[in-house]
């Protein structure tokens, strides 16, 4: 027997693949599919919760932050904001790279629908947690300090160097977190992930451009000494390399994976219905 035989043997599809790939292939494409394709009052509305979605988890985060001054646990209860996307369906900038890219080399979305998503999803971020921050300054003054001391330690890095592995680290942790959860129904499994990612990226001190700027403009709305120039260069350094974090790092392997299963859909060889029949 050759070995594409025995392949074809041990699996269900005619694609040369394990089911697995099949199956991841099937799923991130239409659900990307899906997530592009939105109308432009879903995808506003959506961005907008996921940024006070996130709002809630920085809430839990300084309570917890200064009740105990631990990181660790500090992250662990900002997991409860990344839970909460999740259970609400809301979407977070650098979560969702695989789903929308492998709907475009499929053929099922273009590049233009990609650049809608992750502008608009940003922006919105940013305008939903900025409105959460108000609140939070708003109500809890005895936490200012706080907010200030989280933000300050954002912005001033030790070295260029390690604030751009640190917005690597962090665009890749939350890619793959969501790709993870993907791969479960479970709520519990969910929860767990969720808990982890928050502990990795609060508790290592990861620099990620929509959460830490949540706090950033919370500390500036109680005083902190940080100019909007100052804001405006932090993030223009580490949303780009979030970005190649979830891309380089975690998306890029996955396509190149799963590329004949995308390219067969592309080019027609198989429809997009046939491959969800083939990996149910």
């Amino acid at each position: 027997m050759t070995q594409k035989e025995q392949r074809e043997r041990l699996g269900r599809n005619d694609l040369d693949l394990e089911d697995a790939l099949i199956d991841e292939a099937a799923n991130t494409v239409t659900e990307g599919a899906k997530r592009l394709n939105r109308k432009w009052p879903e995808l506003i509305v959506t961005g907008l919760f996921g940024g006070i979605d996130v709002g809630l988890g920085i809430l839990a985060m300084v309570l917890v932050k200064q009740t105990t001054g631990s990181e660790i646990l500090a992250g662990m209860a900002f997991g409860i904001g990344l839970l909460a996307l999740k259970l609400a369906h809301s979407e977070l900038f650098t979560e969702e790279f695989l789903l929308p890219i492998n709907a475009v080399i499929a053929g099922q979305a273009n590049w233009t629908q990609v650049f809608r998503l992750w502008s608009v999803t940003l922006v919105t971020n940013l305008l939903g947690g900025a409105v959460f921050a108000w609140l939070i300054v708003l109500a809890l003054p005895d936490y200012h300090q706080t907010l200030v001391d989280m933000a300050l330690s954002y912005i001033n890095q030790s070295s260029l160097a390690v604030m751009l592995a640190l917005s690597l680290l962090a665009g890749a942790t939350i890619t793959l977190a969501t790709r993870m959860q993907q791969g479960t129904s479970n709520d519990t499994v969910k929860a767990i992930v969720c808990m982890i990612t928050g502990l990795l990226v609060i508790g290592a001190s990861m620099l990620h451009g929509a959460i830490n700027a949540i706090v950033i403009l919370a500390a500036m709305m109680a005083g902190a000494d940080i100019s909007i120039l100052d804001f405006l260069q932090w993030f223009g350094i580490v949303i780009p390399f979030n970005m190649l974090g979830g891309l380089l790092i975690i998306t890029l392997p996955r396509i190149v994976r799963t590329r004949r299963v995308l390219w067969a859909v592309r080019k027609g060889r198989i429809s997009l219905e046939e491959l969800e029949e083939q990996s149910s």
